[in-house]
């Protein structure tokens, strides 16, 4: 226990000497004072400061999206995040619209595919439509 004591006691004011003695000046050097402060960047040790990005082929976390930022979704995909957005709502229309362009038309043909309910005129008629056959789809895994 002494011998514990003891050497807490010498090292504890050695770290606190060796941390008082790398410190940088608060000061820049004049040459340095001149320049704009967007053109200055942080120093350590007399070298500029890197900043690493993060990487992009980092390993998911179970749980996670498994579709990257830039990697194309599937259709079926885009359509169950529509299916997320309360029902009814014009915000859920517009997510809709969103993966298939409205081209309404005077005369709607029957829609045999998610793709053809885009023809609807009615906003009404192309949300239930759209719910329809995404209704439909199998849940996919997350």
């Amino acid at each position: 226990m002494r011998h514990i004591i003891l050497a807490l006691a010498l090292l504890c004011p050695a770290a606190a000497l060796a941390q008082g003695t790398t410190t940088t000046p608060t000061t820049p050097p004049p040459a340095e004072a001149e320049q704009p402060a967007a053109a200055q960047s942080p120093m350590i040790g007399g070298k500029p400061l890197v900043q690493v990005g993060k990487k992009s082929t980092a390993k998911k976390k179970k749980g996670e999206k498994a579709a990257a930022p830039g990697k194309p979704q599937s259709v079926a995909v885009k359509l169950q995040a529509c299916q997320d957005i309360d029902d009814g709502t014009k915000d859920r229309l517009n997510c809709y619209d969103e993966i298939f362009k409205p081209e309404p038309k005077p005369k709607a043909p029957v829609a045999k595919g998610v793709n053809e309910c885009r023809f609807m005129k009615e906003e009404d008629e192309r949300l239930t439509c759209y719910n329809g056959f995404a209704d439909k789809i199998p849940k996919l895994p997350r």
